[in-house]
């Protein structure tokens, strides 16, 4: 599979000099085309630090981040925007969908602004409304729809320009259990028929086990990572353990 997203030494520290705590120390690894990984670790291991930097919502203090063979490092803001717009999708805890436009109009705002001819916006905003369970609510405005239906709309929005790679920081952090599994059923479907390529911070055992890989952070440092193999419940049981060992998670 082709790589897409490479990291490299990746270190951030926060504070003055004399007084500086290091959040994450050297962390390196390698996403490919398709991957669906979490990342997990207790409180203040790094997790949401990590995801950010890749995410380029944030700069490491030092290291290397290359998405799809481009440095985002080290590149000018104005090609960053531009690759943030094109090339990542974002799914938040709390959805960010706007009140004053109704469920369709918030999936298709990628593609709206990137001046998109109308008919194909459409179609693409339809067909990700089928995927997510989504077709019979696109009318509705926000207020009007459940928790877990504004975040599998978040999802599709964050899905519509078909990026290279989907962010999700805690995207079951609000939902019930119920909610949580349509979303995360909805998301398995586009990494195993799309081969979208999900990283997903949690702290969530259950969640997690929806994910290919588990890579366990603590003090900064990745500790181990976990595969799923033939059998979720197997993964579940596994994810559990390494949490124990370590410390739990938060």
């Amino acid at each position: 599979m082709k790589e897409v997203l490479q990291i490299r030494d990746v270190a951030k520290e926060y504070g003055i000099k004399g007084f500086r705590a290091k959040v994450l120390d050297n962390i390196t690894f390698t996403v490919k085309e398709g991957d669906f990984i979490s990342i997990m670790g207790p409180s203040g291991a790094g997790k949401t630090t990590l995801l950010n930097i890749m995410a380029t919502l944030d700069k490491p203090t030092k290291g290397n981040i290359t998405l799809d063979g481009i440095d985002i490092i080290n590149i000018k803001n104005k090609e960053l925007s531009k690759i943030r717009r094109n090339n990542i999708g974002f799914i938040f805890q709390d959805y960010n969908l706007l009140d004053n436009m109704n469920l369709m109009d918030n999936i298709a705002l990628p593609l709206a602004l990137g001046k998109n001819k109308t008919r194909e916006i459409e179609n693409r905003v339809i067909e990700m409304a089928e995927i997510f369970g989504l077709k019979e609510h696109l009318k509705k405005y926000p207020y009007e729809l459940s928790g877990g239906q504004k975040q599998r709309g978040a999802a599709a929005r964050a899905l519509i320009t078909n990026p290279k790679i989907i962010f999700a920081d805690e995207p079951t952090g609000a939902l019930d259990s119920r909610a949580s599994s349509d979303l995360l059923e909805c998301l398995n479907r586009v990494n195993t028929e799309k081969k979208a390529t999900i990283i997903m911070v949690t702290h969530d055992p259950l969640t997690a086990s929806y994910t290919n890989e588990v890579y366990m952070l603590n003090d900064g440092n990745i500790k181990c990572k976990l595969n799923k193999g033939d059998s979720r419940k197997d993964f579940y049981g596994r994810i559990i353990d390494m949490l124990a060992s370590i410390g739990g998670a938060s």
